[in-house]
């Protein structure tokens, strides 16, 4: 009997306008979604780490619906954050080559439509709490402001982007790891357009952005508004910090803290959905921009039994934990279908019944995934490396359970592992054949199937020749944002008038 009225009421919930179940009503839903920074396939309790401290997480993993195989677009941070935005490729966007800086010309082109301006004519508030990481630009052009949010609390790029070497956790003799860029500007705390605060404190950081985040849930809820609410945690990238409730806490040390401080988060942002009685009309989404970053060892992050890690398209790369939970809709469980953070925006203008932008769009509804533990309508991911160009394309593509890499390459933020390929003396190379993984059996790529001694795999290797060169075929670079270049006046300075610059600009 319970069987039946669960997928009764998850039927008319989804498919039936958002209906709730024994209410006429109809309801738009919520939407939270959490981005972890660095954060790696095997970083989660529920992922296997015996010693991270992340109960909130895990507790959501285990009433929500665990991914096994979901990707993000890239394997470093800029472009995978356009993806998810925008559910189209980085390349369309034109966010690449690398990442951006405090003075970058460029930043997320305005014409792209992103989930916030999906959701907007709708009547969704809509608040962005964290790293954004999509250009500043001139006049503060590029701004999650100019781009479908009607709030932002955070910074807008990543916190290593700027002087962090007297960075001090809590007490102040744990020191924070890892050191930051030179010669910026100090990093700021933005509200809206506005910088609250440079340099940004980062003991009380996280508890600011909490409290932020719990307040709009609460005041969107009582004004029975639906809410969008992205939240791009700084948390687990390098240099690590925590505050009083988190340093020194955790039995895995600073990248231990600085996760189990994000945790607490995700546990404050559930309780206040409970709180005000919007968690059974919630979809939470949790996962990561890209794998972790093994050149800082234990303080990097961890991906678990994949290869290689951050700057990589090694399965460590762009492989990453993902959780969906939606108490009476989503049914507990474990799914092993292909997704990626490109699914995301399809699959939220679904469930709201919104309008999809008229653009080519690469990501697909998961509704089927989430609400039937079906399978995937995404048949394949197509893997650009970190600095993507015209001439080399994809280096690598999967299909189903297979596959292929057309090239490989090493990088800096793989290094001090023991497999050398991580490495960044690890150089461009082109595979011809292509290099042959079973991902299911071989979860690990160390097994190529690609030899004389598997004769049986030649269909497999062309299906998928075929499939890349379909992609590829109707792939149309736009503008590399990112290689506009920089300008040092482009960095946010609280007292933009002052000398000497970078070193002047301090305020709050």
């Amino acid at each position: 009997m319970y069987n039946i009225m669960y997928y009764y009421c998850t039927f008319m919930f989804v498919a039936a306008n958002l209906l709730k179940c024994g209410n006429s009503q109809a309801t738009l839903p919520n939407f939270i979604l959490i981005f972890a920074d660095d954060l790696g396939f095997g970083d989660l309790g529920s992922y296997g780490h015996p010693s991270s401290v992340t109960p909130n997480l895990d507790k959501l993993a285990s009433k929500g619906l665990r991914f096994t195989d979901f990707y993000s677009s890239s394997p470093v941070c800029s472009p995978s954050r356009a993806a998810l935005l925008t559910g189209r490729y980085q390349t369309r966007s034109g966010i690449y080559p690398g990442v951006f800086y405090p003075g970058s010309k460029g930043g997320l082109p305005l014409n792209e439509t992103t989930i916030a301006e999906v959701l907007k004519p709708l009547g969704y508030a809509t608040a962005i709490i964290g790293k954004w990481h999509l250009g500043v630009g001139p006049n503060r052009m590029y701004l999650p402001t100019k781009q479908g949010f009607d709030h932002f609390l955070g910074v807008p790029y990543s916190h290593d982007q700027g002087p962090c070497q007297n960075l001090t956790c809590f007490p102040p003799d744990i020191k924070c790891f890892g050191l930051c860029d030179q010669g910026l500007v100090a990093v700021p705390l933005m509200a809206n357009d506005t910088i609250k605060q440079q340099p940004i404190n980062f003991l009380d950081l996280e508890k600011a952005y909490s409290d932020y985040a719990t307040q709009f849930v609460s005041v969107s809820a009582r004004r029975k508004q639906p809410f969008f609410l992205y939240y791009p945690s700084h948390h687990t990238h390098r240099p690590q910090f925590a505050g009083k409730g988190a340093a020194g806490k955790s039995p895995r040390g600073p990248f231990g803290d600085a996760l189990m401080e994000l945790d607490s988060t995700v546990g404050n942002l559930i309780q206040a959905l409970e709180d005000h009685g919007v968690q059974n009309n919630t979809f939470v989404f949790f996962t990561s921009d890209n794998g972790p970053s093994l050149l800082r060892m234990s303080n990097g992050g961890n991906g678990g039994l994949l290869k290689c890690g951050k700057g990589t398209t090694y399965e460590g790369g762009m492989r990453e934990p993902a959780i969906a939970y939606w108490p009476g809709a989503i049914r507990p469980g474990v799914t092993h279908a292909l997704a990626s953070t490109l699914d995301l925006l399809p699959t939220i203008a679904g469930l709201a019944g919104a309008k999809l932008p008229r653009v080519q769009l690469d990501g697909f509804d998961m509704s089927d995934i989430l609400f039937r533990h079906g399978p995937s309508k995404r048949e394949a991911m197509f893997y650009y490396p970190m600095f993507p160009d015209e001439e080399h394309g994809l280096f690598a593509v999967r299909l189903g359970r297979y596959k292929a890499h057309y090239y490989t390459q090493g990088s800096v933020l793989s290094n001090t592992t023991p497999d050398k390929d991580c490495h960044e003396t690890a150089p461009l190379m082109h595979h011809d054949p292509p290099l042959l993984f079973d991902l299911e059996a071989d979860p690990s790529e160390d097994y190529n199937l690609a030899t004389p001694e598997h004769p049986e795999h030649q269909a497999v290797l062309q299906l998928l020749r075929d499939v890349k060169a379909e992609f590829e075929g109707g792939m149309v670079f736009g503008e590399a944002q990112v290689g506009r270049g920089t300008d040092p006046q482009l960095e946010p300075c609280c007292t933009p008038q002052c000398t000497p610059k970078p070193a002047c600009c301090a305020c709050g």
